[in-house]
């Protein structure tokens, strides 16, 4: 990691944990050969942490590692101050921000799979109070049962979302016959602002990370009487904590499975290139490469450079750059949209024998029926259906 990336990454770690409700005093950047195994950044590094902190009197270290729990425990007995890593706090914010069954089932459930081996030496100190041949000291009986408890809860939330799993995939079963498009893009990005703009959904929208954690999905109506299925998704995040992309995988598909990605960048960040980069990684991550992709640079209305704007919409051709509080470019979104699903769907006028049930279930089930009336001994139906399904039809030699 360069210098550069380093305090990029500092920064985010320091917008994290004020969304967290902290107050950050200060930081510190290290750049060493190798980790140390005792407290993870050498004694010279904790001397001049603790220093600090007397100093500013805090209360709380945050490392953008993850450290290993004896590293923590080494850190706090040094510096008696609470320590905890990027995912502890990622995993706090997350606990924070829950609302639905759904996502505080996926926090709990990331919370536990990143608890589970930190509680190897959590009852070292009743340990020693037991042991022997033929014994059992009642510390490695505590720490059984705790384990044994914590799968067990595991087990039961990875039920309930593999549940959730299967529901999600009957909707998007139901919906087949219409494009899905997702919102991606760093947290506090605008996409949930984008969202409301363009559906009126009244997705909750703050000027912090992580605002929103379940995907909503909305109907958007484009122009030329098509539609599209619009999704609001959980904002990506550097070093996207694996427990959390493990347990979000429920709400993560719905970007995996859309038929376009809008990628909406914060065009009034600074290093608003860089933040593209960043979320471009995260989505090879997931398994997002690889889809359509439209940029949406937003926030235009909080840019006073307009040359850069300009420099940007030359780099970046076929870019759409709006203002989801101000109404600025959403025309030009909503009509690039719609081009996008005009090409890939049609609609047909179909003519369906009333007896042929197979047929008719197959329409249904791939397509957009807008509308179904009866035409003597058949079903005069009209579809909007991907250009593939369309075909097939064809091939089966319904008419209209």
């Amino acid at each position: 990691m360069t210098v550069e990336e380093s305090h990029e990454s500092l920064e985010e770690l320091a917008e994290l944990a004020r969304t967290a409700g902290a107050l950050v005093v200060d930081r510190f950047v290290q750049n060493r050969t190798r980790i140390d195994g005792k407290t993870y950044v050498g004694s010279g590094m904790i001397e001049r942490i603790k220093a600090a902190a007397s100093v500013h009197d805090a209360n709380l270290l945050v490392f953008d590692d993850d450290l290993r729990p004896s590293q923590a425990r080494e850190i706090e007995a040094a510096t008696e101050i609470k320590v905890i890593d990027r995912t502890e706090l990622i995993l706090d914010i997350f606990a924070r921000r829950a609302r639905t069954r759904v996502a505080r089932v996926q926090v709990e459930l990331a919370q536990l799979e990143y608890e589970l081996p930190r509680l190897r030496r959590l009852w070292n100190h009743l340990e020693r109070l037991g042991g022997g041949i033929g014994t059992r000291g009642p510390g490695e009986t505590q720490l059984e049962s705790d384990r044994r408890m914590v799968r067990k809860r595991i087990q039961i939330l990875k039920k309930v979302l593999a549940g959730v799993e299967v529901e999600r995939a009957e909707q998007r079963k139901r919906r087949a016959g219409m494009t899905k498009v997702a919102l991606v893009g760093y947290t506090n990005a605008g996409k949930s602002s984008l969202m409301n703009a363009l559906t009126g959904a009244g997705v909750l929208t703050e000027d912090l990370l992580f605002a929103t954690l379940d995907s909503t999905t909305r109907r958007l109506d484009l122009p030329g009487g098509h539609a599209a299925l619009l999704s609001d998704t959980v904002g990506l995040i550097k070093k996207l904590p694996h427990h959390l992309v493990v347990s979000f995988h429920a709400t993560l598909e719905e970007v995996v499975e859309c038929d376009l990605v809008l990628h909406v960048v914060d065009v009034s960040r600074p290093s608003c290139e860089r933040y593209l980069e960043l979320a471009n990684g995260v989505l090879d991550e997931i398994g997002a490469s690889g889809k359509p992709i439209r940029l949406v640079f937003n926030k235009i209305d909080a840019v006073e450079n307009e040359r850069a704007v300009e420099r940007l919409a030359s780099v970046y051709p076929g870019a759409v750059f709006t203002s989801a509080t101000q109404g600025q470019g959403l025309d030009t979104l909503t009509r690039a949209i719609g081009a996008f699903v005009e090409e890939r769907e049609e609609i047909l006028d179909l003519l369906v024998p009333a007896a042929d049930g197979r047929t008719l279930s197959l329409i249904h089930e791939r397509g957009e029926v807008l509308l179904r009336e009866p035409a003597g001994d058949s079903v005069r139906v009209r579809v909007r259906l991907p250009k593939p399904e369309a075909a097939r039809l064809r091939k089966l030699g319904i008419s209209g």
